[in-house]
């Protein structure tokens, strides 16, 4: 009698243990979907080519973030506009002297006791010119060293901004999936004929394949 509970016992316990294997056996051969980091195209972009470093670039040596942008036909412009801003800056500075030079020759020459030792180093020009005028020259030519000083300023400026701008825009996403045309027709929201700028978003692909699985 016990020798049949025993072996009645192992055949009702064989059926729940095969059932237990086949589901633990299912459960593992279930595929594990591992989801995948979302990167940002941008900022692997500026990590790439990083706008700061084409900003420094530019402020040690002008036309060097060009280079570094890959802009090389922007190097002579800005060197052609520095130079000009510079020798203006520096024609200026010639001048200024010369007049600062002859108004103080002319001054200490009409003074009571007179001293004439720079009065007879100055040229011909100034010896003609009142002492008024050539003074508001003097003044005239010290504004036109700020002006210069401070166009050179802007232009090494800008050649710092243009730098950076390039280096945004290298990262800046220019794919297939933006578009820009021009269409002609009639406008609903304007209710008149004309041409239009339109700009239109694609959808990726690869988005829509993800979509359809």
């Amino acid at each position: 009698m016990r020798s049949f509970l025993f072996i009645l016992f192992i055949l009702s316990a064989h059926p729940s243990f095969a059932q237990r294997i086949y589901t633990d056996n299912k459960k593992d051969s279930t595929p594990v979907v591992t989801k995948k980091p979302i990167t940002n195209k941008y900022d692997s972009a500026t990590k790439a080519h990083p706008p700061r470093a084409a900003a420094f670039r530019s402020a040690v040596l002008p036309g060097w973030g060009q280079v570094y942008n890959k802009k090389y036909w922007k190097v002579p412009i800005i060197y052609a506009a520095l130079g000009v801003t510079g020798y203006i800056f520096i024609d200026n500075i010639k001048t200024y002297k010369e007049y600062r030079f002859a108004y103080a020759a002319r001054y200490k020459a009409e003074q009571p006791f007179p001293d004439s030792t720079d009065y007879f180093k100055l040229k011909d020009l100034y010896k003609l010119i009142s002492p008024e005028s050539i003074r508001a020259a003097r003044d005239r030519f010290r504004q036109y060293v700020d002006y210069s000083a401070l166009f050179f300023i802007v232009f090494w400026g800008l050649n710092v901004v243009d730098a950076v701008v390039d280096a945004h825009l290298k990262s800046f996403d220019v794919s297939p999936d933006l578009s820009l045309r021009i269409k002609a027709g009639h406008s609903q929201m304007a209710e008149t004929d004309g041409i239009s700028l339109v700009l239109s978003f694609r959808e990726n692909q690869n988005s829509k394949i993800k979509n359809k699985k």
